[in-house]
Formats: C-alpha cells, sequence, structure tokens
C-alpha cells in the first residue's frame, strides 16, 4: 500500500517537529511550512493527502488559509485538521464551517492523534483489513480446483483479533448453558405437571418399579450440574483476567501520582530557592523587591516575577502584579511606557516528543536529562504567550490612561539568565540544575519615564 503524505503548516518549528514525528511513527510521509502563504505555494505541485493548519501566524492566519485552499477546486477535497492551541465550541464551529473537518490541541495525546488518523482516513480501517481466509474450491467440468486465497492487502492486528474471538467465544459459551438450562427446566416442569394431572396408577411391586422407573432425569440432571460448573468455570477465568487489568492500571496510577509528588517538591524547592535569590538581591541594591516608579519620573528597578515550567508567561501571577503596577502608577501621575520581557529557561527534563515533556526528579543525574530546553515556551507564538484576560488589561491601558501608559512586550528568550547555571560535573543532579532554571524561567516587569528616552 502507498504510504500516506501530510503537510504541516506552523510558524513554530518545534511545534512542526512534534507533530511530524508523531506521524511518522504511523508511517506517513509528512511535508512543512512555515506559513500559509508557503502552504498555498507548496499546494500548487504537490497534492497530499491531509493538511494540519495552526490558526495563529503572522502574515495570513490559519482561517484565511482554510478558506482559500477551500475555494480552489483543486485543493478543495483535502482534508484539513487545525492544529492549534484555540479552543472551545465556538472556534469548533467556526473552523468547520470554513471547510475544516475539526481541531487538534497542540497538547495532544497519542491516542487522540491515532483517532484523527483515522478520521482522515490516513490509517486504514480496522473493519476494512483482509483476513487470512480458506482457499475456496470450485467445479471446473466435474473436477475439484482450488482457488488460491487473495493475498493481505495490510497487516492484521493478530494479537486483538485472538483477544476478540475468545471474548465472543466466551459470550457464546454463555448464551448456550443459559439456554440449555431454560430448556431443561422448561422440560422437568412440565413433566411434573403432567405426572399431577395424570389419573392415579396401581403401585406395582417393588422390584417391577426399579425396573421400569426412567433413567433420563438423572441423566439431565448431570447434565445440568456440569454446564453450571463450567458455566461458573469461565465466568471466573473473565474476572480473573478484568481483576489483573484493572491491578495493572492501579499500579500504573500510583506511579504517576508519585512522579507528580516529586514534581510538586521540587517545584516549592525552586520557588523557595528563588525567593530567597530576589531577598539577597534586594538587600544588595537597597530596593524593594518590586519598587516602581516615583510621581517625579525615572526608570524602575526591573521587578522579576517566576514563571513555573509549564505555565503562559503572561497570565495567574504575572496578571495581578501588572495590575497592581499600572494602578499605582497611574495614581502617581506617571506619563511613559511599562515594559514587560519574557525570559526563558533551560530545564533538565524527561519525556518525548509524544507524551511530553516534565521536570526531571531532583535526584536524576543531570546527564540522565532526556532534553536540556524549554519546548513548551518554544511551541507558543506571539500571541499565545498572554492569555486573554492578560490581553484585554493591556488593550485598555491607553483608553483608561488617555494615552500617558503604553505596555511593550518583548520576548528575550534565554540569553539573559539572572542566575548562572550550575557547573556541568559527574555529581549535578536535575534539582540542582532546575533550580537555576526556574529563576531564570521569568517576567520583568520596568516601568521608564517619557522624560528619560
Amino acid at each position: 500500500m502507498a504510504s500516506k503524505r501530510a503537510l504541516v503548516v506552523d510558524d513554530s518549528k518545534s511545534a512542526r517537529v512534534i507533530l511530524s514525528r508523531m506521524l511518522e511513527k504511523y508511517d506517513i510521509e509528512v511535508d512543512m511550512s512555515e506559513s500559509a502563504e508557503q502552504a498555498i505555494e507548496y499546494l500548487k505541485h504537490n497534492r497530499p493527502d491531509a493538511i494540519f493548519m495552526d490558526h495563529l501566524m503572522p502574515g495570513m492566519d490559519g482561517l484565511q488559509a482554510v478558506q482559500a485552499i477551500k475555494g480552489n477546486p483543486q485543493t478543495a477535497m483535502i482534508p484539513i485538521m487545525m492544529y492549534t492551541s484555540q479552543e472551545g465550541e465556538l472556534y469548533v464551529g467556526q473552523a468547520r464551517a470554513l471547510g475544516a473537518m475539526g481541531v487538534l490541541p497542540k497538547q495532544v495525546r497519542p491516542v487522540d492523534v491515532s483517532k484523527v488518523l483515522y478520521e482522515l482516513h490516513l490509517l486504514p480501517d480496522r473493519r476494512d483489513m483482509t483476513e487470512a481466509a480458506l482457499a475456496p474450491v470450485e467445479l471446473e467440468g466435474g473436477t475439484p480446483v482450488v482457488r488460491p486465497p487473495p493475498a493481505a492487502g495490510a497487516a492484521v492486528d493478530w494479537g486483538r483479533r485472538v483477544e476478540s474471538a475468545v471474548r465472543d467465544q466466551a459470550a457464546d459459551v454463555r448464551r448456550f448453558m443459559v439456554a440449555s438450562l431454560d430448556s431443561f427446566a422448561s422440560r422437568i416442569v412440565s413433566d411434573v405437571r403432567d405426572s399431577l394431572a395424570a389419573p392415579p396408577l396401581e403401585v406395582p411391586p417393588p422390584a417391577a418399579a426399579r425396573a421400569s422407573r426412567p433413567a433420563w432425569p438423572w441423566a439431565a440432571g448431570v447434565a445440568a450440574a456440569c454446564l453450571i460448573a463450567i458455566s461458573f468455570a469461565a465466568c471466573w477465568l473473565i474476572a480473573r483476567e478484568d481483576l489483573a487489568k484493572s491491578r495493572a492500571e492501579v499500579a500504573g496510577l500510583t506511579s504517576a501520582n508519585a512522579e507528580l509528588q516529586r514534581a510538586r517538591l521540587d517545584l516549592s524547592a525552586s520557588v523557595k530557592d528563588l525567593t530567597a535569590a530576589l531577598a539577597a538581591t534586594s538587600a544588595n541594591t537597597g530596593t524593594a523587591p518590586g519598587a516602581a516608579v516615583g510621581a517625579g519620573g525615572g526608570a524602575s528597578a526591573p521587578r522579576a516575577e517566576p514563571v513555573p515550567y509549564g505555565e503562559l508567561p503572561f497570565d495567574r501571577g504575572r496578571l495581578e502584579v501588572l495590575r497592581e503596577l499600572l494602578a499605582k502608577l497611574q495614581a502617581q501621575g506617571f506619563h511613559g511606557v511599562v515594559k514587560i520581557t519574557s525570559l526563558s529557561g533551560l530545564f533538565c527534563l524527561s519525556g518525548n516528543t509524544a507524551d511530553g515533556f516534565t521536570p526531571a526528579g531532583a535526584g536524576v543525574p543531570a546527564s540522565k536529562c532526556d532534553l536540556v530546553g524549554n519546548p513548551f515556551e518554544e511551541s507558543l507564538s506571539g500571541q499565545q504567550r498572554q492569555s486573554l484576560a492578560f490581553a484585554n488589561l493591556i488593550a485598555g491601558v491607553r483608553q483608561r490612561t488617555a494615552g500617558a501608559i503604553t505596555v511593550a512586550i518583548e520576548n528575550a528568550g534565554s540569553a539573559r539568565p539572572s542566575m548562572p547555571y550550575p557547573a556541568r560535573v559527574e555529581s549535578l543532579t536535575a534539582g540542582e540544575w532546575n533550580r537555576a532554571a526556574a529563576a531564570n524561567n521569568r517576567v520583568e516587569f520596568a516601568a521608564e519615564s517619557s522624560s528619560d528616552r
């Protein structure tokens, strides 16, 4: 069978790489485009079997690209799946109205990927897979001729088919036993009723009575007892199999819970270290953390707020800091720019691109890290870094202050660490490395008066 081909369109390189590796596990060839314009140019000479389209991109966005592709008769039949962090019934309805089949979230699980691939017909339907069959026998001129079975068109999942056949067989056995027991019970009840309704007969001599007594009730009782025993045995085997699976699932959940507890302890230790570092910095400079510019003007010392790994930079605690800072500056009659800078920490991570990455346990050697970096931060575009509440707060600042205060947002990456990373020696642990990464993964707030520029 010819391999399928998919086109991944996303302005984030890490997002393209993550999705392409997931698709390649299913033997799907992947082409990539970093913009909607490049994807439309690609479609002039190529016809992929499916397209995965990001929403927020520079220039033409994902929904505009879907509308353009569906408006072209030569590409209108290519199925499109939105690959974005946008969610909600309103967005899904808008995407489907323009021609997209649905939305695949960027924080995706492997089971969701396989489900989407079946919907896009990039994977063959299990019901369409051909199975090995007995060779048919035909007669030609009175002579039997054996026709060879057709060649298998796709690999068959024998393990699942055997399991399904065993379960079907067990169900058939149970139905057969129940039907047999009902038949025997009906027959016994009928015989008892007939014996009660029949006229009394002469009592024969004891020897003759024993000789004329029928033997089938005893055989029926023995057969019924055997069927009941077989039924209980089959039910017991099935229950034991289900219990073993349940125990395995409980063990997996227990392991996952332990990993979560270790991650929480590591995060608590990192927050404590960061608080101590900020306090030491404030003591050395003689300024309180978060000191804002005074009414007389002048630039303020940047205030740093930590961002736990996996959280949006401009959300939650950083939103409250910005709201408090803007209120204070507005009350002081400040005129100028509030600069908000996002800086990334490079974490020691465990995991893989398919299942995602998490900070490694504190006791894990740093040399055993699966990845040192910040793939979550790299997968976010400019608008995806801030929550809706954060964006609304920034949009209303200029109107509330009559243009006196403006807000500028910048992403500085990992170029300016506030805490140096430890030297990579053999005894270095992931906990020691991630303490520095947590201190460097931050958002800085600074106010610059218009008189200083």
